[in-house]
């Protein structure tokens, strides 16, 4: 398959996937006789992975740290899973921080809509 629906199946805008290609995060993809860049199923598995963890605010830096561990030639080394492992793990931590951010956020705007509706309906009455 050609950029455009790579870029479609996977989430990612043509720019950035030429940009995770420059950048070593995915892997040189096949190219035709006229050059142009031929997409498979692995391919946009990979974008895919990489889409998710930038869509859960994994910092550019670590996604890329983990895209270079994971296409090591020793990617499959103890050292290089544990790698990947504790950036995963870090971020989830980073993540459910921010959830609780998050909720704790959404508990003051509930509250806050609550006080309005009230005092709404006390002055329409």
């Amino acid at each position: 398959m050609r950029i455009k629906e790579a870029a479609a199946r996977s989430g990612l805008t043509q720019d950035t996937i030429r940009f995770y290609e420059k950048s070593g995060m995915l892997a040189p993809v096949r190219r035709d006789a006229r050059g142009w860049r031929v997409f498979n199923g692995d391919d946009v598995n990979w974008l895919t992975t990489l889409e998710r963890l930038r869509a859960t605010g994994m910092p550019l830096d670590d996604v890329k740290r983990f895209a270079m561990s994971a296409h090591a030639p020793d990617r499959d080394a103890p050292d290089q899973r544990a790698l990947r492992l504790g950036l995963l793990e870090r971020h989830a931590v980073t993540l459910a921080h921010r959830e609780a951010e998050l909720k704790a956020c959404k508990h003051f705007l509930d509250h806050k809509i609550s006080m309005y509706r009230t005092s709404l309906e006390v002055s329409d009455g």
